[in-house]
């Protein structure tokens, strides 16, 4: 098991101007930075690559789903930009080493509506005519793509694994898989150690083990001996990444309702998160 902590903990959006980060990182004793990519062109990735090579960490890429990249938009160009956005993100976690691109690919962080039956099947058709699209850029570069299921204050389109599994069955490719988020899994399942049993080893490529308030890890009431059990059960040997808001922007703040500090202090965030993760695992 290795274990990761995103650059969401410290600072929105990432940049070249932050990767003073990644010492710390390291002195921590993560194995893994994983890196929110909210504007690409922020970040010299040539120079970030050197950097976490230099200091042995590992890199993960997630992404940052705002309203313009929605792939199940009434807007062709929206779609057309979110499948944009994802497909230079895997070609970016290729250059990176990285075996994952993960989160809410399937749509906007924040949207959430009701809609005509008729709109929903629409949308869905357009979110699986761009996976499948995405997909194919995966298999060239050979990343996986996290699928993640978000809370239903944060989306309408996929809050359960079983609803996660369904969309995978539907984009049918190997290239697709999902990225679980223990946060917004304590909210929609009704047992995480059996959602992830659900979902098997080879449909399971990544965990953000978030706590259920988002704080410190072990602070809250996720059954995280079940979660352990679980993972041992399905024989998962990927990461497990620390992806909370230290002074998250605006935008996030409001997409993901962040409205008070987590924890003490970004820094006693993930040093004590990772403490009780090697304790925990």
């Amino acid at each position: 098991m290795t274990f990761g902590i995103s650059t969401f903990v410290w600072v929105s959006p990432f940049s070249t101007a932050h990767f003073h980060l990644l010492p710390k990182i390291k002195e921590a004793g993560y194995d893994i930075v994983e890196v929110a990519v909210e504007d690409a062109s922020l970040i010299n990735w040539p120079e970030l690559l050197q950097r976490a090579r230099d200091l042995d960490l590992k890199i993960t890429i997630s992404g940052a789903f705002g309203p313009d990249r929605d792939i199940s938009s009434t807007d062709a160009s929206t779609r057309r930009n979110g499948l944009r956005y994802i497909t230079d993100c895997v070609a970016i976690a290729a250059q990176m080493g990285s075996p994952v691109f993960g989160g809410p690919v399937y749509s906007a962080v924040g949207k959430t509506r009701i809609v005509p039956p008729e709109q929903k099947i629409q949308e869905r058709a357009w979110c699986i005519e761009n996976l499948r699209e995405a997909a194919k850029a995966a298999a060239d570069h050979g990343v996986i793509i996290g699928l993640e299921p978000l809370n239903r204050f944060e989306t309408d389109m996929i809050n359960t694994v079983d609803q996660a599994m369904e969309l995978l069955e539907e984009t049918g490719s190997p290239h697709i898989k999902i990225l679980l988020d223990t946060f917004h899994a304590n909210i929609e399942e009704k047992n995480i150690p059996a959602a992830i049993r659900k979902i098997g080893k080879d449909r399971l490529c990544h965990i953000q083990g978030n706590e259920s308030d988002r704080g410190t890890p072990g602070t809250g009431h996720l059954d995280w001996s079940g979660i352990r059990e679980a993972l041992a059960d399905i024989g998962y040997t990927g990461a497990i990444v620390l992806e909370t808001f230290g002074a998250p922007s605006k935008e996030l703040a409001r997409a993901a309702c962040i409205w008070r500090p987590l924890a003490g202090s970004a820094d006693e965030l993930a040093t004590e998160g990772l403490q009780f993760y090697r304790a925990a695992f």
